[in-house]
């Protein structure tokens, strides 16, 4: 399943030197100017989970395959997008595509990189950007709405659905609020909002952009990123878009001592990933074998059947049971024949939530 962030924020914050290095590509043009990117480059990466690599080894598995996750790099957003300003009808398209937005807001002070108004102000930069995607729905939904309303009164049965719950949203809207805060009522509703793709509907990660000296415990400056994003129930990270850039040219153990030389347990990566978990509720199973080992994510509270199906649909079709070992008894006991043997190895039906971290074996029949 994975998931696909969007890469936004405004010009020169470091999003394509984030970018860059966290797909460990020079796909994007990094550049001491606007627009330096003018088309949204897609990177694949590997979510790091050390777990996989434990199953694996324990498993003897030929091949290790993680769960992969994209990033979009979106070209920096300025005042007026909505409107066309910049290249924003098109960079407001690119958002529409992702699951989730990463804000990279500008954390740190540097006089040779020159940012678009003159400041440095993480909490002004938001707004400029959440302003632009909410006057984008807004602008949307007020076309919307009426021509949903008004096929209502003729008797629309979808229509009727579509007047309520993104009428609800435009009220939002209107009162400077987020379209997800819109409660739909049921299914139908939650699908017909969902197929809207408003802009402030998704979920929102803030990336806050430090110095190298301030990655390990952050800044003032990023610690009112921090209360916003309490504030609004989103997520926030601190990285070092610069540290992240030199971890690409080491190797895996001088990227180790690297780290901890800054007091840091992990890279920016690592803590991106898990915030974009948290913020979407995934989690990972995991499939092992002398073939190979590998990571699955599902959403949370998802059930066996499910879980199934993220491999393939007929898994989920034809679902029978599932051998499911937890990951740390997989461990302790040395993988499956120690977990069979010890009692730990459970045969699981239709109705079993998978936990994070749980070795399945799925058995179907179609």
């Amino acid at each position: 399943m994975g998931f696909k962030c969007g890469i936004v924020g405004l010009p020169n914050v470091g999003k394509s030197t984030l970018f860059n290095a966290l797909t460990e590509t020079q796909a994007a043009q990094a550049a001491n100017y606007p627009f330096c990117t003018i088309e949204p480059n897609v990177g694949q990466v590997a979510v790091p989970d050390e777990r996989l690599e434990t199953i694996a080894a324990i498993a003897k598995s030929a091949k290790v395959i993680h769960t992969q996750l994209a990033f979009v790099d979106i070209a920096g957003l300025v005042k007026g997008a909505s409107k066309g300003e910049g290249l924003g009808n098109q960079f407001l398209g690119n958002i529409r595509e992702v699951d989730a937005i990463v804000h990279v807001l500008r954390c740190f002070e540097d006089d040779d990189i020159q940012h678009v108004a003159n400041r440095v102000d993480p909490l002004a930069d938001a707004e400029v950007v959440e302003t632009e995607l909410l006057l984008a729905d807004l602008e949307s939904l007020e076309k919307r709405v009426p021509t949903a309303q008004k096929k209502a009164t003729a008797g629309d049965k979808e229509a009727r659905l579509t007047a309520s719950v993104l009428g609800q949203a435009l009220d939002l809207l209107r009162e400077g609020k987020p379209a997800r805060l819109t409660e739909p009522k049921d299914d139908e509703e939650a699908r017909i909002f969902a197929q809207a793709q408003l802009l402030t509907a998704k979920p929102v990660l803030y990336v806050c952009n430090v110095a190298e000296e301030d990655a390990a415990e952050g800044n003032e400056l990023s610690q009112q990123v921090f209360a916003k994003a309490e504030a609004e129930g989103a997520q926030a990270v601190v990285v070092s878009a610069a540290i992240e850039a030199e971890l690409v040219s080491m190797e895996a153990e001088e990227r180790s001592e690297y780290l901890a030389e800054l007091g840091l347990e992990e890279s920016g990566l690592s803590r991106i990933v898990r915030a974009g978990y948290r913020l979407l509720g995934l989690n990972t199973f995991f499939t092992a074998g002398p073939k190979e080992a590998r990571a699955w994510t599902f959403p949370e509270g998802a059930k066996a059947p499910q879980a199934a199906g993220e491999i393939h649909s007929d898994f989920e079709r034809g679902f029978i049971r599932a051998e499911t070992i937890a990951y740390d008894d997989y461990v302790s006991l040395k993988g499956e024949s120690g977990a069979r043997e010890a009692g730990k190895l459970r045969q699981e039906g239709k109705d079993y939530l998978v936990k994070d971290g749980d070795v399945l074996l799925f058995k179907f029949n179609v």
